[in-house]
């Protein structure tokens, strides 16, 4: 009898010997030759760059022995582990998500036919549990051998973003190249992170610029971390290396929610670090100086932590994460230490988008006020400020989530309504004894309103600075705006943390009727 029992071991032993010469071979990935490259230009490996995310030992990998299925140009005469990405589940910060990361050691991480298919079966997995999505992007782009294959592999994976917007989290890290079609899916998502030197994200490389418009141009200089993260405005967060990248990824998963059916984690409340951020001393009392608007809103959030969103682009606005009373909540304000904080094109395409990814996900928005309007000029006209714009008062009008405003300073003409006024259905309107409401800022105003009087006296210079005087006397306050009942309450800016905590407190179970219809039409 124990004879017999080591003979029928035997067939066991062998396919689990199988087994595990079979997992060896594909997890050599492209080889130690294209590895030792990989890490010569400081890039991790794929499968070392998911396993850095996620929490330890918690990451389960699928399809490992999936194939390509091309045949032509010889390519049925090459192994392709995984055929260049790697899929799977794991636990990040205590809670699950999906991932994939192409493995730019194999054939480049070029894309084809069963390539994207791993990628939208992931993505697929991720609807079905509504936990958020990690796509690592690392490849030269579709494997031309395939054909439209390749190009209908990238339409699956457009599709599926799409669908998944507003839905689940998703968030592209751009780890290498990224070029052609490709580059719309990370487009798609959510957020976008780079690294530098490292990401490159553009449509047409510089060789077909070059071929095409003779122009010469380095792919850091087309489609680098900076560029992305400072012109564009492609790229949501910037980091110098990949490390750093992946901490800011645990950082803002610490912030969302993990499907727009479920509430963003609660933390302990925590006081903001009074020491250094006194929200008393922020604002200089000469109403034309700038000022940090980042000081104010870490005087009031806890722990004075914000985490900023698009930190390099469009920097005469600020958007980010924050918590008040330990519920995360979103931040729109203006900066005035860049263009006085003005409201321009890419000023309102920032704010909008965040605006949206708040709504979706449930998360309070906190908007702080204080600009002189939207930046006057040829080239802001010519650029399309007035679709742009309204993008802005779109998306504040839709959003149906709590909406607290505050009024720190100036809020004239358009940038006033924009800034989720009252007039756009903000839950509570509050004002600073600093803030100025009015049509615009006093010496305009004080120029067209007595233009007359002005030109016909003895001492034009005189007369003006007296009508300024008389226009500030009246308007450069919030008291006018607020006998209208257009702000809820003038508060001393020691009293902003507090008042802000209990008007989300009682506005967290609000609910809005809205229009029955399909989808609105945005001013895309």
């Amino acid at each position: 009898m124990p004879d017999k029992q080591k003979s029928s071991d035997k067939p066991v032993k062998r396919k689990s010997s199988d087994l595990k010469r079979r997992m060896r071979d594909a997890l050599k990935g492209g080889g130690s030759k294209a590895i030792e490259k990989q890490k010569a230009i400081g890039k991790l490996t794929a499968r070392e760059r998911i396993i850095a995310i996620l929490d330890p030992k918690t990451f389960y990998e699928y399809d490992l022995f999936v194939e390509h299925a091309a045949k032509d140009f010889d390519m049925n005469k090459k192994y392709l582990p995984g055929d260049g990405v790697i899929t799977g589940t794991g636990i990040l910060s205590g809670h699950p998500v999906c991932i994939y990361a192409q493995d730019f050691t194999i054939a480049g991480g070029s894309l084809g036919y069963m390539h994207a298919k791993k990628i939208t079966k992931i993505m697929d997995h991720a609807m079905k549990l509504k936990v958020p999505l990690i796509g690592i992007n690392d490849s030269g782009g579709a494997r031309i051998q395939e054909g439209v294959n390749s190009l209908a592999g990238y339409g699956e994976i457009f599709y599926r973003n799409t669908q998944a917007s507003g839905v689940i989290p998703q968030i592209s890290v751009i780890l290498g190249p990224c070029a052609g079609g490709a580059v719309y899916s990370p487009a798609l998502t959510d957020f976008v992170f780079v690294v530098d030197k490292i990401s490159k994200m553009f449509i047409t490389g510089p060789e077909v610029i070059k071929t095409v418009l003779g122009e010469e141009i380095s792919m850091e200089e087309l489609g680098g971390a900076l560029v992305h993260s400072e012109i564009t405005g492609n790229a949501h967060f910037y980091a110098e290396s990949e490390q750093e990248c992946f901490d800011q990824i645990k950082q803002l998963i610490s912030f969302i929610p993990w499907s727009n059916k479920k509430k963003a984690d609660s933390f302990p409340k925590k006081a903001p670090k009074s020491k250094k951020y006194k929200i008393d001393s922020v604002i200089p009392t000469d109403p034309r100086q700038p000022y940090d608007i980042r000081d104010v809103i870490k005087a009031v959030c806890d722990d004075s932590e914000l985490m900023e969103i698009q930190e390099r682009f469009a920097p005469n606005i600020v958007i980010g994460f924050a918590r008040l009373g330990g519920e995360t909540v979103g931040f729109v304000a203006n900066q005035p230490l860049y263009l006085a904080g003005v409201l321009d094109v890419d000023s309102s395409d920032k704010a909008a988008r965040f605006i949206r990814y708040c709504d979706a996900f449930s998360i309070p928005l906190v908007t702080f006020v204080d600009l002189p309007g939207y930046l006057p000029g040829v080239d802001q006209e010519h650029a399309g400020v007035i679709r742009h714009g309204a993008k802005l008062l779109y998306a504040y009008s839709e959003a149906t989530v709590p909406k607290i405003t505050l009024i720190l300073r100036k809020a004239y003409g358009g940038g006033y309504i924009a800034m989720c006024s009252h007039h756009l259905k903000a839950d509570f309107v509050f004002a600073w004894p600093s803030a100025e409401i009015a049509v615009m800022g006093p010496e305009g105003a004080a120029n067209i309103i007595f233009r007359k009087e002005i030109q016909s006296a003895e001492n034009p210079d005189e007369v003006r600075k007296q009508k300024v005087a008389e226009y500030k006397k009246k308007y450069a306050n919030p008291y006018v705006a607020a006998a209208y009942g257009y702000i809820d309450a003038v508060i001393e800016p020691s009293e902003t943390r507090n008042i802000l905590i209990h008007a989300l407190e009682i506005s967290s179970e609000k609910t809005e009727v809205t229009p029955d219809k399909k989808h609105g039409i945005p001013p895309f």
